[in-house]
């Protein structure tokens, strides 16, 4: 196969690192997720990733607490997620880098443009860790911020869902699928696809998304060859 990118950001949902424990890292699920992606490294695509927390935390767990609290708190989820990514790669022998957005030197790199350029450059996998380092935005968010930083053609956008769809699929057995859509139509429509405000600034930033299905082995490969698999937003 013959990637038709040259820089991707994979959006990867803690849930997926999970597999079927639900919670915290199932070592052979994270084992899949980076064997999949040393296959389009391979073909020298340069792979940036953010991944989510929702398999360690998922927000407030009483209205007591507080939002930002909260939120600080799923950020270090993420970079939890990070380093046992990173940790799988450099098993499999892919040279990787973590990059926090809070500061955490002990484990990780502070993130840095243009250090991630040079390390994206040189043939190392990027991990970004800790969302944007703020409260109040999502890993949606800083999947769409890190895209437009580092100049991604696109945001590989990898779900337990296999494409987007008028409504839940697993409610409505009648849901419609998406094969193309625009990102005006993800705002219009509020489909859950990401936040509004990753949509939006996917938007404004000319930032292709391709949602599709992580748990089928070898979406990400077709993804980037260009197969026509779940949605592509543009």
């Amino acid at each position: 196969m013959k990637p038709i990118y040259k820089r991707v950001l994979l959006k990867v949902s803690g849930e997926a690192l999970a597999g079927d424990n639900r919670f915290g890292i199932n070592p052979e699920m994270t084992r899949k997720v980076a064997e999949e992606i040393k296959q389009i490294h391979e073909l020298g695509v340069e792979v940036a990733i953010v991944v989510g927390g929702g398999n360690f935390w998922r927000g407030r767990t009483s209205k007591d607490m507080d939002r930002a609290t909260a939120d600080y708190m799923g950020m270090l989820a993420t970079v939890m997620n990070s380093m046992a990514l990173q940790d799988a790669f450099l098993a499999l022998g892919v040279p990787a880098k973590v990059q926090t957005a809070l500061e955490i030197r002990e484990v990780a790199e502070p993130y840095a443009r243009r250090r991630a350029l040079s390390h994206l450059e040189h043939g190392d996998v990027v991990i970004f860790g800790a969302g944007t380092g703020n409260p109040f935005f999502s890993t949606d968010t800083a999947a769409a911020l890190r895209a437009a930083e580092i100049d991604a053609e696109v945001i590989l956008l990898a779900k337990n869902i296999d494409a987007v769809y008028d409504s839940d699929p697993d409610i409505n057995p009648n849901a419609k699928k998406f094969d193309e859509m625009t990102h005006m139509d993800v705002v219009e429509k509020n489909l859950k696809v990401m936040d509004l405000t990753a949509a939006t600034l996917c938007k404004d930033n000319n930032v292709k998304i391709h949602v599709f299905a992580i748990a089928e082995e070898g979406n990400i490969l077709k993804a980037i060859s260009g197969e026509k698999i779940g949605t592509i937003i543009k």
